[in-house]
């Protein structure tokens, strides 16, 4: 009967249960008496309609292994942290009745399917019942918060306003207009994640005839803090990608490469051009990037990014060297990028309750100075700190290590030293009238000077930072780093002086300043 509601004809019916058998088969994956009944009716079907979809779902563990199963495991060799799943779904492997019909009435993209009742985004609640430490975990990390921290910031609004507003030329003037909603989701939020809501539903033709389907807003998305449908925050699948949702990918740097590429967020570039990226481009073909534990000089002899910031990582004895974590600034001290200082740590993922000494929704002033009783102290500071190195030392003696951070520590200061210089110089030109700021209820970064300013610390002040932090330092020098410094500051100098030579002319010989001077 299920079959017949599925495909709507015998012939049909038989020709996807062929298929669906040939796949399996050929992919070494779970048996048929191991999948569900309910899972099978999917795969029979879309093992022709989205047969990638199929092929991958095959190609995992989730098609391999029941929950039941997993719990079997030895605890370094856990890769779920539920003690127990309810009943129904312990002794069948994770198949896709088992995600998307999971709780489905609480999901607001829920719909009827062929006689059954499905939601068609599994969020991280719903991988939370096998999943719960890592889902509770990721929360508090600032990527699930990516949504919220961007578009409930005023001055963040004002930043992506500033880059993703329309520009015209009219009447002799530069103008502009506001971004819409498909321009964001493009753009910032293709990262940060969109908020996915339900607009309706939709008739669409299929294969087998019209369907009835959610119409969403903000979709497609797997950015890293994406609200979702059922209320909650954030993608797993941003780094374990559907429908393999295989733990290799989210170990190898060309999962983070998708939103840290730069120039705000230059860590894979740097990556690439490091002793550590030479090492994984020139031996990683032969490292095991599946094994849980990961064990470091037998699966792996050099680091990636899930490697120092996320992974179990034991030595050759067993012994653990970092704990597994979803909350990746576990092992962070500093953080390094997005805004003009380098600082602390927030100590909530949510960012948007921070306020600076002069009001502003930033951790630290315009002056560098830090909001320091919304972040973490020296003391958790030091413990991050250990925890990293400890990650280091596995390859490296005390002296590299302590060498490497002294000249990192140094680093943060010299940056925050340079992003000041500039800002002064920034100050003084609203001070003096030749651009206009805050101060006049305009935005800090529309005007030439201030576009200047805010590549000083998103682009260059951080290309340094991730340079230094990530043993890359030609990137920080020349590619996008310490000359860029250098003469992004000179540059605003120059600027600066010029206006105020040419205002102290126009005083002298009794020139109005012409209409809208100092506005872009």
């Amino acid at each position: 009967m299920i079959l017949g509601r599925c495909l709507g004809s015998v012939a049909r019916t038989l020709m996807c249960s062929i298929l669906s058998w040939c796949v399996t088969a050929h992919s070494g994956a779970a048996t048929a008496a191991s999948i569900s009944p309910d899972s099978e009716a999917c795969i029979e079907c879309h093992v022709t309609v989205t047969p990638g979809v199929v092929a991958d779902w095959e190609k995992s563990r989730h098609a391999r292994v029941s929950p039941q199963e997993a719990f079997q495991k030895p605890t370094l060799e856990l890769r779920v942290s539920a003690e127990q799943v309810p009943e129904r779904l312990a002794k069948t492997t994770v198949g896709c009745a088992e995600c998307h019909t999971l709780d489905s009435e609480k999901h607001a993209d829920h719909f009827e399917h062929q006689g059954y009742t499905i939601h068609l985004i599994v969020t991280p609640r719903d991988c939370s019942t096998c999943h719960p430490a890592e889902a509770d975990q990721y929360s508090n990390n600032l990527m699930s918060h990516g949504y919220v921290n961007l578009v409930n910031n005023p001055l963040f609004q004002d930043l992506m306003e500033s880059i993703n507003g329309g520009r015209h030329f009219e009447e002799g003037r530069l103008t502009s207009s506001p971004s819409d909603a498909l321009t964001q989701a493009d753009s910032c939020l293709f990262c940060h994640g969109t908020r996915v809501e339900v607009k309706g539903k939709v008739m669409r033709e299929t294969d087998m005839g019209p369907m009835e389907f959610p119409d969403l807003s903000g979709w497609p998305n797997q950015g890293v803090g994406r609200i979702n449908p059922d209320g909650s925050q954030a993608s797993c699948t941003s780094c374990h990608t559907r429908h393999q949702f295989a733990i290799e990918m989210a170990r190898k740097p060309a999962t983070c490469s998708e939103c840290h590429k730069g120039p705000d967020v230059p860590a894979s570039k740097v990556f690439e051009v490091s002793k550590h990226g030479n090492l994984y481009e020139s031996m990683g073909g032969a490292w095991n990037f599946t094994t849980v534990p990961w064990t470091v000089g037998k699966d792996i002899t050099g680091p990636t990014c899930a490697t120092c910031h996320v992974s179990l990582l034991v030595n050759s004895e067993g012994t653990i060297i970092a704990p597994r974590t979803h909350q990746m600034n576990d092992r962070l001290p500093w953080r390094l990028f997005g805004l003009p200082y380098a600082h602390a740590h927030p100590k909530s993922p949510d960012t948007t309750v921070i306020k600076s000494a002069s009001s502003l929704p930033l951790p630290t002033d315009l002056d560098g100075t830090p909001s320091s009783s919304f972040l973490i102290d020296a003391e958790e500071q030091s413990v991050r700190q250990r925890t990293l190195q400890g990650v280091c030392a596995s390859c490296h003696a005390t002296g590299w290590i302590q060498g490497h951070w002294d000249r990192f520590l140094h680093t943060i200061q010299t940056t925050n030293e340079m992003t000041l210089t500039t800002t002064r110089i920034l100050f003084t030109a609203w001070d003096k009238g030749l651009a206009r700021g805050p101060a006049q209820k305009e935005s800090p970064f529309d005007e030439s000077i201030e576009k200047k300013w805010v590549e000083q610390w998103l682009f260059y002040a951080n290309s340094v930072r991730f340079s230094s932090a990530m043993c890359g330092a030609d990137y920080g020098v020349f590619e996008n780093g310490r000359w860029n410094l250098s003469k992004n500051t000179r540059e605003m100098a120059d600027w600066l002086e010029a206006r105020m030579a040419r205002e102290e002319k126009d005083k002298s010989t009794g020139k109005d300043k012409p209409p809208g001077k100092g506005k872009r």
